[in-house]
């Protein structure tokens, strides 16, 4: 019926709201609008074959999930892209506790 339409509606409606997420996805599609020609970082490249093996497809690859905190640190971006950061929680709400569990993520990436 309609009562979870409804039902999701309201949540929608009374659900906290921030632009954090807006803004990151119009800075990420500008950038990866910019770089249509950049390459798949290899070790993101799935090896189907002996050859692409051999190519370096898919080398040193770190499943984040094995990873301590599931992180593993890993750059997923292209070469030109690395480093880039698109999402900056606010210190409101919710967006909060995303903010202070990245900044712990980002410290141990520059540890």
């Amino acid at each position: 019926g309609f009562f979870p339409l409804a039902e999701a509606t309201i949540y929608l409606a009374a659900a906290p709201k921030s632009n954090s997420v807006g803004s990151a996805y119009g800075r990420a599609l500008q950038d990866a609008q910019a770089t249509l020609s950049e390459p798949v970082p290899l070790h993101l490249r799935n090896a189907v074959t002996p050859l692409m093996k051999g190519m370096g497809y898919g080398a040193d690859y770190q499943y984040d999930h094995d990873a301590e905190d599931h992180y593993s640190g890993q750059e997923h971006l292209p070469e030109s892209l690395a480093g880039r950061r698109y999402y900056t929680p606010t210190g409101q709400g919710a967006e909060a506790r995303i903010k202070e569990w990245l900044e712990k993520l980002r410290k141990r990436d520059d540890a």
